[in-house]
Formats: structure tokens, sequence, C-alpha cells
């Protein structure tokens, strides 16, 4: 009773990104390592480092979890991977795309404290490990659900087919639809407010101070009683925010077309959107995690 469908092909587009895919995977595992390398090399490293590690962490097993997957996947076109690798790989997939951006939310919530409310510096590193903690925890818990409503699906017309998809797993679209809400809330939304919130209210500090020194240095004996952010929080504070734009810039994107999937899922049907500018902005997010070792490298000296 099934009616034929069109099936995926290895097309020239899905060519290109296993090609370039493959360039990231080598590029982001040797950028990554090593900024890991760099840190594990240190007795004690300093607080920022252990965040530039845990998001290198991040960053790679994205590098080595979903890249690979990605690109076998689309050389394959259909899954031969069996029931429990798709439910695994789905699972780890989600996973570590949820710790890359929450790691990214801790850096940002670190920066604010360190500048918003600089005497709390004795607390930090404590506060640090429960945040990070925390966004390790959070990604498992949140990308548990991908084990579940994934499955492989397998059709009989116009020929033999198995793919690892949600098909069947949800009883209406609307379903699948809140389900896709809810995982661009926590991976993008909400990261991104978070993170916007933290940088306006550095911002809204920084100015501050700055119009309080304007007015102690009319008295020369005011003038260094103001001790403005010093120059290295204020490098790492720019490297934070490099970090963030880097993030939102590469996935903003990708997630809009997302979006536009789910609440119009027959523009691929009608192909409303090229299957090539899927291909471009999802390469486009994967490039975020061969940027941040390198702003990394850019605004550290000793590892640079």
């Amino acid at each position: 009773g099934e009616e034929p469908v069109p099936l995926p092909t290895f097309s020239t587009g899905a060519k290109v990104r296993v090609g370039v895919t493959c360039l990231l995977f080598l590029s982001s595992a040797c950028c990554n390592g090593a900024v890991l390398w760099s840190v594990a090399r240190a007795r004690r490293p300093p607080r920022v480092r252990v965040l530039m590690a845990n998001l290198a962490a991040a960053d790679l097993l994205v590098t080595l979890v979903v890249m690979p997957l990605d690109a076998a996947w689309n050389v394959t076109v259909q899954w031969y991977g069996g029931e429990v690798a798709c439910r695994g790989l789905m699972f780890l997939k989600l996973a570590a795309m949820y710790a890359s951006a929450f790691v990214t939310v801790v850096i940002a919530v670190d920066r604010h404290a360190a500048i918003v409310n600089p005497l709390a510096v004795a607390r930090a590193e404590r506060r640090n490990k429960a945040m990070l903690g925390a966004a390790w925890a959070l990604s498992a818990v949140l990308a548990l659900p991908q084990a579940f409503v994934f499955r492989t699906v397998r059709r009989r017309q116009p020929r033999r087919f198995v793919q690892c998809a949600t098909v069947g797993s949800f009883g209406a679209h609307w379903q699948e639809t809140l389900y896709n809400m809810f995982t661009f809330t926590f991976l993008f939304l909400l990261p991104l407010l978070v993170m916007l919130l933290c940088y306006g209210r550095i911002l809204a500090a920084i100015s501050g101070r700055t119009g309080a020194a304007r007015v102690a240095s009319r008295e020369i004996q005011l003038r260094r009683s103001y001790d403005n952010i010093p120059r290295a929080r204020m490098r790492t504070l720019k490297m934070s925010i490099v970090i963030v734009l880097t993030f939102i810039v590469c996935w903003t994107p990708y997630y809009l077309l997302g979006l536009w999937y789910w609440f119009s899922p027959e523009m691929l049907t009608r192909e409303t959107v090229p299957p090539s500018l899927s291909h471009i902005l999802f390469l486009f997010g994967l490039f975020n995690t061969c940027l941040d070792p390198l702003v990394y490298g850019l605004f550290t000296v000793h590892f640079r």
C-alpha cells in the first residue's frame, strides 16, 4: 500500500558536502586537539583556559561524532548501521551540539561575573565547575529523547530502502514540530538570549565605569583610584565576545532554514529551496568548531 516516492541519491551537492566536511574534520581535530594539549601541559591552568578546554572538548565531540556521521551518511545515502547505532548516534550527535552551545553560555556567564562583580573572584572557580558540570549533564539529558524518536524505517517501493528517521514516532505533524521547536529553543534560542543578556550587562557596566572615570579625571589624585578593566581581562572579554559572535553568525542561517522547513515541510517537494543551500548552511555551522580554537589562539599569546 506504499506509494512510490523519490529516494535520495549521492548528488553532486552531497559529494561537495562530504569533501568540505573532511577538510573541516582535519582542521577542527588538529586545532581543538592543540588547545586541549596546551591546557593539559599547565599544572594549574587559569580559569579561562579551563573554560576554553571544555569548549575545545565539546567542539572535538562535534568533530568526532557529527562530521564523520554526516559524511558517511551522505555517501551511503541510506542507513546501514542498524537500530542501536541509529538511536545511539542520533543521541550523541545532539548531545555534542548541546554541549558546544552550553559551554559557550558558561563562558559568557563567567565573563559577566568577572566584569560586573569582580570582587567575587574567590567563588569563581567553584562556580565554573558547577556550571560546566551542569552544562555537560544537561546536554545528555536534553538529547536523550533522540534515542526514542529516531528508529530505522524501511520502504519497499520503488525499491528496498532503509533510513534512520523519526517517521512514525509522532502521531501528528504538530507533535514533531513541537519537539523540533523544543530542541531549537534549548539548542540555539535560549543560549543566544542568555549570551546577549550577559554581554549587554557587561557593556552597560563598562560604559558606566568609563563615565565615572571621566568625572574622576578632573582631579589628579583620583585618577588612579578608578581601576577600569585590566588589560588582560579586557583581552579575555574581547575573545569571548568574538566566540559568541562566531556562534551566532555560523548557526543562525541554518536554524532559520530549519524553522522554515518545520512549519512548511512542503518546500522540499516544491523545490522552493535548492538542496545545495541546506548543504552550505550546515557546513557553515560546522565551521564554528574550527573558528573557536583559532579565536583562542588569536587572543592568547602563549598559545599563539
